[in-house]
């Protein structure tokens, strides 16, 4: 009966360990672009602001729609953040959170399927 109640015990900590780990991805927020991330051309990316604490908005505009991957590059020119996710013809506003993100200075950058660039750009982590 020991060996049950430890076990119920060991599992009960997994799960409450794994429900409060916090993934820091890009996330869909509202679909109209306010003035500040509104693009002009027909493509490209427009961060809210450079200057970033724990999240930051950002407009991705395509083309097409399409699977796009989102990279954010140490100074090192490193990744250090990488995430796919699907995006539709237009404005695809996104919200990244950046916590687990030391201070430092950033790029972040949208690829489409094949590899090519479709926007890049400096941030700043305060």
């Amino acid at each position: 009966m020991k060996t049950i109640n430890k076990l119920v015990l060991v599992f009960l900590v997994i799960i409450f360990t794994l429900s409060c780990r916090k993934v820091d991805v890009p996330t869909p927020i509202s679909q109209e672009p306010n003035a500040e991330l509104k693009i002009n051309s027909v493509s490209g990316l427009k961060l809210q602001s450079a200057f970033v604490t724990s999240e930051v908005a950002m407009n991705v505009k395509s083309e097409v729609s399409q699977s796009v991957t989102i990279k954010i590059f140490d100074i090192a020119n490193r990744v250090v953040s990488k995430e796919t996710m699907n995006v539709s013809v237009g404005d695809n506003i996104l919200k990244v959170y950046t916590n687990a993100l030391p201070s430092s200075g950033y790029r972040i950058g949208v690829y489409d399927s094949n590899g090519k660039e479709l926007g890049i750009t400096d941030f700043n982590k305060i």
